[in-house]
């Protein structure tokens, strides 16, 4: 029955909001944020059109424009600044660099296709006090101010010629179609790369490395195919606009500012295949006054996603922080609003609003580990409509791709605190999911839990209830799940967690299972449990009074 109560209430409430859609625009979303939102200057650009045709490019589909486009652009930012024109064609070229007061005009109707010629992305610095050697980018720039990518046309980055294939991903028609384009299997027969070079490319680099004291680019050439590129990295600059264009087919990710201050991501469209390996959509890295607006994702990897590395900053700093992401939709991806895995460089003042998340395995995703961590806080998550969620509907975890949860991890207590990864102050309300396979899933550190979560009018429907371990002062509040089996709530050492008019379904026989010394101070209040001769039971050193109905 709640099943179809929530149908109704989930269409009901999308028909509102595309009702509202006009009304909602990016001033209302700013009147929202909860925090102290500085303005996000855009860039603006001289009067000036220099059309690539000018300068020798030709929209064939045959010639390849590497120079024509490096010239219009060369020729915009010496001339102070303006609009680099790409008009409708098919323009081959190989990395395009970017220079400050240029706005990069794709119009509709144009297709940047990246060239498949590998030898034409050069080994380059990964930014410009860098000592550590890439491969270029197919769209890169350092240290610049008031640049743009516009327009209404569409940029491929040419990813199939760079990334490997999980044979897990694909279908078997698929994977024999990947053998017979060519390409090199690896031993275990699993994982298929586009050249020799990029199966080889790892362990070249290993010996390399300790053979050559100083390596420079010529160093780095043989293993060009292994070190994919980003597909947009802009490095170390301030205002940026990315607004109305189409990327896609990445070699790795697709849009990856880096230490930008000052960034608009709007109506941008993000694709890749959901089988593209470490394909993420948007990634913001320690980045500081961020706005991603009105933008659809479709990716193999995470979708729109917040990181920030920095390598024990100071203590008071943050990395990336005055977040506004807001009217976006998230398709295939491995999350929707994504936080990590690197959070090192702290993270704070994040908003997230009236965004849909459909089909994407987890639906909010906050993830870290010891030897990642720093301290993740003040992220405001309300208005969000999810459907076909394949794991979990919401999900803390600071043991990814470490231990299992509930495992204290020898090495942690060894580290630095900024390693640590600390989630705590997240505010999520209004958050309505239809059919996922796990309701919600916190998993803590021992030395570090995930604290001070407060989630308020939110339903979700699933096959598995909520797991909570190494959790503090967890507040739930009108959270309604409706789950086809197991306990509602099974939580492992955890305390101070208050469950404010919870919901039991008839298809479960115990609302909370409690296990583990530490579980304690666990109150359920305004809750009906009925039918169920014993609505908790304990285990591994819980009391019996660990939980208390009011």
């Amino acid at each position: 029955m709640i099943i179809k109560t929530m149908t109704l209430i989930i269409v009901a409430l999308l028909s509102s909001v595309n009702c509202q859609a006009q009304e909602r625009n990016l001033d209302y979303y700013l009147k929202q944020v909860p925090f102290i939102m500085p303005k996000v200057v855009i860039p603006e650009f001289p009067d000036k059109v220099f059309n690539v045709t000018e300068y020798g490019a030709v929209g064939d589909g045959q010639t390849l424009n590497t120079q024509a486009f490096a010239a219009a652009i060369n020729a915009c930012n010496q001339a102070g600044g303006g609009k680099v024109v790409v008009p409708p064609g098919l323009w081959i070229t190989g990395p395009i660099q970017m220079k400050s007061n240029v706005n990069l005009h794709v119009e509709r109707g144009a297709l940047i296709q990246f060239t498949s010629d590998h030898s034409q992305y050069p080994i380059v610095k990964a930014s410009a006090s860098s000592s550590r050697y890439v491969t270029a980018s197919p769209i890169y720039g350092y240290k610049l101010k008031n640049i743009a990518i516009t327009g209404g046309g569409i940029i491929d980055g040419a990813g199939e010629t760079w990334r490997p294939v999980k044979k897990a991903k694909t279908t078997e028609s698929q994977w024999k179609d990947l053998l017979k384009s060519g390409g090199v299997v690896s031993d275990d027969g699993n994982l298929w790369w586009p050249t020799k070079e990029a199966i080889e490319g790892k362990e070249y680099l290993k010996k390399m490395q300790k053979k050559v004291e100083k390596p420079g680019p010529a160093d780095y050439i043989p293993a060009r195919d292994y070190m994919r590129p980003y597909m947009v990295y802009l490095v170390d600059c301030d205002n940026l606009l990315i607004e109305d264009v189409t990327l896609r087919n990445s070699p790795k990710f697709v849009l990856y500012p880096n230490n930008c201050e000052n960034v608009t991501i709007r109506r941008t469209n993000v694709y890749n295949e959901w089988w593209s390996q470490n394909g993420d959509g948007i990634d913001i890295s320690a980045c500081k006054n961020v706005i991603v607006y009105q933008c659809n994702v479709s990716v193999g990897d995470d979708g729109i996603c917040m990181k920030s590395s920095g390598n024990g900053p100071e203590s008071g700093t943050y990395n990336l922080e005055n977040v506004l992401i807001a009217g976006c939709n998230v398709y295939h991806a491995h999350g929707g609003f994504v936080v990590g895995s690197n959070t090192d460089g702290n993270i704070r003042n994040v908003f997230v609003t009236d965004c849909n998340y459909v089909g994407t395995d987890i639906g909010i995703r906050m993830k870290s580990t010891a030897g990642k961590g720093g301290i993740v806080e003040n992220i405001f998550i309300k208005d969000i409509y999810m459907t076909g969620i394949k794991d979990a509907a919401i999900l803390f975890d600071t043991f990814y791709q470490n231990v299992p949860a509930g495992t204290s991890r020898d090495t942690s207590s060894k580290m630095a605190e900024h390693d640590i990864p600390v989630f705590r102050n997240y505010h999520i309300s209004n958050v309505y999911c239809l059919g996922a396979n796990q309701s919600i899933y916190m998993a803590g550190l021992p030395e570090s839990p995930i604290q001070d979560i407060h989630l308020e009018n939110v339903w979700i429907s699933a096959k598995n209830g909520a797991e909570m371990t190494n959790v503090d002062r967890i507040t739930l509040k009108n959270v309604k799940t409706d789950i086809q089996k197991g306990p509602v709530y099974k939580i492992t050492d955890g305390q101070d967690i208050t469950i404010d008019n919870g919901y039991m379904p008839r298809s479960t026989k115990v609302f909370i299972e409690a296990s583990g010394a530490e579980t304690k101070n666990i109150s359920v209040i305004n809750t009906s449990t009925p039918g169920l001769k014993k609505a908790v039971t304990t285990a591994d050193g819980t009391t019996s009074n660990a939980v208390q109905f009011r």
